[in-house]
């Protein structure tokens, strides 16, 4: 049970850090141009610095998972039976909505609005946002899986600095995009407080980390080194 409470937790901390500063800086659809560079730049770090974070913090007790895509990409390759994983998803989705709840109990005793929830950018397309979802949390899941794997060398001493930088690269890349989920859950509480949109469009960030997670597994199957 200390594992399933520390993945809510963790995922908590999560979205209440990540999507709180995303709805500080107001990155918004109109967040991803030159002249509010900052805005994605912040938010980008905020999203990895949580991840660094909790990673040290909870990595010991459950894995440090906090994301639905990462989770299912450790059931694909072997790593946790299905029952485990599930659980693992079932807690993860509940501490995503206890951030977020906290974060609009902050905004709404506030001027700040909405929740940090992700949407289509200006100008993407279902299929664009869809196929950048799919691209970057299997970039991302490949990243963990190989990071944290006992059999790539001594890599997984630094799996949380790894895994909080490149979550900042992805953010970089996709929030032009859809303002990078690559995390069901991430997505899942925001957009149910936000609504409109953000909601109608929340199955592209949920099908889709699936799909990357799924290729990730995929691809780290077939490179995986040999046990020692």
């Amino acid at each position: 049970m200390k594992k399933y409470l520390a993945e809510m937790v963790g995922t908590m901390v999560l979205v209440l850090m990540g999507c709180g500063v995303a709805v500080s800086l107001n990155c918004s659809s109109d967040c991803a141009s030159v002249e509010n560079a900052g805005t994605v730049i912040g938010t980008a770090l905020a999203f990895g610095l949580s991840v660094v974070a909790m990673a040290y913090t909870i990595g010991g007790i459950s894995g440090c998972h906090i994301n639905p895509a990462i989770t299912l990409g450790c059931m694909l390759t072997g790593r946790m039976d299905a029952k485990e994983g599930c659980m693992y998803m079932v807690f993860q989705c509940i501490g995503a909505f206890i951030g977020s709840a906290l974060l609009f109990a902050l905004t709404s005793n506030s001027v700040l609005e909405g929740t940090g929830a992700n949407d289509l950018q200006n100008g993407v397309t279902m299929l664009g946002g869809l196929l950048a979802e799919i691209i970057f949390t299997c970039v991302f899941v490949l990243v963990v899986l190989g990071a944290t794997a006992k059999t790539n060398g001594a890599t997984n001493n630094f799996a949380g600095l790894a895994i909080g930088l490149s979550l900042v690269l992805v953010h970089l890349v996709c929030i032009r995009y859809t303002g990078t989920s690559v995390n069901p859950a991430r997505s899942l509480a925001p957009a149910i407080f936000q609504g409109g949109t953000a909601l109608a469009n929340l199955w592209i960030f949920i099908v889709g980390p699936f799909v990357g997670a799924a290729c990730a597994a995929g691809i780290w199957k077939m490179i995986e080194p040999a046990e020692k």
